[in-house]
């Protein structure tokens, strides 16, 4: 199945997501400044959530504690528990009330060495403790060249997908190609929904009500064409979900 007429119908019943990925950024006084100004908004129709450092989610959990804005981690170990040092357990965020945890960021690809396969347990950790998994997939400069995007979103993709099984239609997918991460560069609209389209498509009938997020140099004078696109469901946004002014402008560009 590829994805055209039948994701793009679905796309009006699929809520928008916008989801801050603060990286290792804040201090216990920004945060606070970030967040109140955040909470004095009204969003609807759009989800929000912010993904903080692990040592910030209990501050961030009182901050936003009854305001409609989630949380959630940058990463969780597959394990319940045991000897991993500076790791954070999937139990340890729902404990602090936690709904969304990024796993597979190119990051931690990258500089973590983690495989398909290992964010594939992770993302499996994370919905036995009721998280909502944001899987992370993209590809390189050298392999958007090689002509290779496909089948490299497609491969980390299919690994998800064969530990998760039916239970695939309970994550978010997040599409960040790694040449535009922190680069300035965006994937054009068209680009970006060719790629969606694509993973709607490798998601089977899953795929119809499944959120994709793009993630990758999204700012406020560019989401909302990126936001209109049917087959992009919201954005995982990095340095700019650090701004008030441009998370809050960016958050509106996805009702």
């Amino acid at each position: 199945m590829v994805a055209g007429a039948a994701s793009g119908a679905r796309a009006s019943a699929r809520t928008k997501l916008v989801v801050g990925n603060w990286k290792m950024n804040g201090s216990v006084a920004a945060n606070a400044a970030l967040l109140g100004a955040l909470k004095a908004e009204n969003f609807t129709p759009v989800e929000v959530s912010v993904c903080v450092p692990a040592p910030y989610l209990r501050d961030v959990a009182g901050l936003l504690a009854g305001s409609a804005i989630a949380w959630g981690g940058q990463d969780c170990s597959p394990h319940e528990s045991g000897a991993y040092t500076g790791d954070v357990s999937a139990a340890m965020l729902a404990e602090l009330g936690c709904r969304h945890v990024i796993v597979g960021h190119s990051e931690r690809r990258a500089l973590h060495g983690e495989s398909d396969g290992l964010v594939a347990e992770k993302a499996r950790a994370a919905l036995e403790h009721g998280l909502v998994p944001i899987v992370c997939v993209g590809e390189t400069l050298a392999e958007r060249e090689a002509g290779a995007t496909h089948e490299v979103v497609g491969r980390q993709l299919r690994a998800v997908i064969e530990w998760l099984g039916d239970r695939i239609d309970r994550i978010v997918v997040a599409y960040e190609p790694v040449w535009a991460i922190g680069t300035g560069k965006t994937a054009s609209p068209g680009e970006a929904q060719s790629v969606h389209a694509f993973l709607r498509g490798a998601l089977g009938a899953a795929g119809a009500a499944l959120r994709l997020l793009y993630g990758g140099s999204v700012k406020a004078d560019n989401a909302t064409q990126l936001f209109t696109e049917p087959d992009i469901d919201g954005g995982l946004i990095g340095g700019a979900s650090l701004k008030a002014a441009d998370f809050i402008a960016i958050c509106r560009a996805a009702r």
